[in-house]
């Protein structure tokens, strides 16, 4: 409703009445004595009898700057009856022409005012906190949609381009009151259906149209993109028809995250590049389907079963088949690694002795494993704090190319923690390695030990691996792709016999005996012995 209390404050009023200065509908009051006084424009005319001067404005907006001139601005592309609608003017300030946007309260009454000089310099007028958004005024309270624009002369842009027929306003101060403007009329905006926000396409202006998103009803906001800055850009240049367009097929918003269905044909029916590197044992394949970048394999085993072993035979395999490797082992040095794996090369536990193997033979097998120029070793020993861990591998996947990375092991990544709790601190490494093979698709293979089991057998005579022994967190297995337990009986009559169990397998479903490994104490191979069990456990 509009103020109805005049500069005249002796009168009654009786009705609103069209403007005759300013075209207003209905801003232009009519007292008991005759005097008409509109709050739009402010113009006053005095009753019958009476000094016709005009009085002195109320309180509310004695500070405003008279009401200019009605004009078309053809720079901007704006008609004069564009310009009128919105009550937008030129007038003087301080000698020098100016632009005025008006700015009315709730209850219609003119309270502030935008002004702009032709160095683009804005000052406001007025009581601008009482002030709802610019445009407002003009709308009803509710209706099929409403657009929100970033300015002033963006909001008459999108306006003149529907024939200023439907709501379209601008928050009051830019970008960075956006969230707080339209919070402030949360009622008003919400009570249309459809609420698009075409704010300016730079980076504070799409900052700002998510933040105001996230105040709206879900499936309410919708985003608009421009192929230029903003509206106004879009009506000089003549474009009004893509700017409308803009408009109605704004996308609805949603959390980060947050996919429809039925924008993912494209995704669905482009052609994977992700392959498939098989392992070195053609029995754990058959389940498994080989390693894929973009998973989680988690290897475990009690202490001194072999799961260091395992990770080299898998490195070396992959430095093989022709890929980049980084490897992370913080129970040893980077000359006890490199030994490892050039070991393998020549078929001899390289670590233990040389004998036997000369100069040359030594430099091969360097150059077909660690001097390659496709293996990163980090050169640390002993605990490793996770945020510099997750640094390191980030390095190694987008500055070193790396496609796969073993972390050797999970436990001592959090060991030098003082923070005792193992299992938040467990649960805050993995899914923070998880988002990071997410981040860049690399393959991480990881290492994590079991818990001390509850009976009189232990690890190291064979007991049979399972994921609630993992120990620490029940999120190595809930975010892990594959975690394959490694079984050996150090005490038995085949010390030197380990079983693969696979224990999960997000990609086939497939768990259980995955192969049979037997280590060659003279060579420090690790190759598959008999086929494993033929019998399997689907795992939904």
């Amino acid at each position: 409703m509009l103020n109805t209390q005049s500069p005249d404050s002796e009168s009654e009023f009786l009705r609103h009445e069209p403007c005759p200065s300013c075209g207003s509908s209905d801003a232009n009051s009519l007292f008991s004595d005759g005097h008409t006084y509109c709050f739009a424009c402010r113009a006053y005319v005095a009753g019958a009898g009476a000094p016709s001067t005009v009085r002195k404005v109320s309180k509310m907006s004695a500070n405003l700057l008279p009401v200019g001139e009605y004009r078309s601005l053809p720079k901007r592309g704006l008609t004069e009856d564009t310009c009128k609608k919105f009550g937008y003017t030129i007038s003087s300030y301080r000698g020098a022409p100016v632009h005025i946007a008006p700015y009315f309260n709730k209850d219609g009454a003119l309270v502030a005012q935008k002004v702009r000089g032709s160095d683009k310099n804005f000052s406001a007028m007025g009581d601008m906190k009482s002030a709802t958004l610019f445009g407002q005024n003009l709308w009803g309270h509710g209706g099929k949609m409403l657009t929100i624009c970033e300015g002033e002369l963006d909001a008459m842009s999108l306006s003149q381009a529907q024939g200023n027929r439907f709501p379209v306003v601008s928050i009051r101060n830019g970008a960075q009151s956006a969230r707080k403007d339209v919070a402030a009329q949360i009622e008003w905006v919400e009570s249309f259906d459809k609420v698009v926000l075409m704010f300016d396409m730079d980076e504070s202006g799409r900052t700002a149209a998510l933040e105001v998103a996230n105040l709206l009803s879900p499936a309410k906001a919708h985003i608009a993109h421009l192929p230029l800055k903003d509206a106004s850009e879009m009506l000089v240049a003549g474009r009004s028809k893509e700017l409308i367009d803009a408009m109605w097929q704004a996308k609805v918003y949603r959390p980060d995250g947050i996919v429809s269905g039925t924008d993912l044909w494209d995704t669905i029916i482009e052609e994977s590049n992700t392959q498939s590197i098989p392992y070195p044992w053609p029995d754990l394949n058959e389940k498994t389907s080989g390693m894929r970048r973009g998973e989680l394999v988690t290897l475990t085993a009690g202490s001194g079963v072999g799961k260091s072993q395992v990770c080299r035979e898998i490195a070396y395999h992959l430095i093989n088949q022709g890929e980049t490797i980084g490897y992370i082992a913080l129970e040893e040095n980077v000359k006890r690694t490199s030994l490892g794996l050039m070991g393998l090369a020549v078929d001899k536990p390289l670590h233990m002795s040389t004998e036997g193997v000369d100069q040359d033979m030594m430099r091969d097998a360097f150059d077909r494993t660690v001097g390659s120029g496709r293996v990163f070793l980090y050169d640390h020993f002993g605990s490793l704090a996770s945020a510099n861990l997750l640094n390191k591998i980030r390095y190694l996947s987008k500055s070193c190319n790396v496609g796969w990375v073993v972390l050797d092991h999970l436990s001592i990544v959090v060991s030098g923690v003082d923070d005792g709790d193992e299992r938040r601190l467990i649960d805050n490494t993995m899914t923070a390695l998880r988002s990071l093979v997410e981040e860049t698709g690399i393959g991480l293979i990881l290492v994590s030990h079991l818990r001390r089991p509850s009976g009189d057998k232990g690890w190291e005579e064979g007991l049979q691996t399972s994921l609630n022994a993992l120990r620490g967190s029940a999120a190595i297995a809930q975010l892990s792709d594959m975690c394959i337990g490694i079984e050996r009986n150090q005490q038995g009559d085949d010390p030197n016999q380990a079983t693969l169990r696979i224990l999960k397998n997000r990609f086939s479903g497939l768990t259980g005996v995955g192969c049979l490994l037997s280590y060659d104490l003279i060579t420090g191979r690790m190759t598959q012995s008999v086929s494993g069990s033929d019998t399997f456990s689907p795992a939904f």
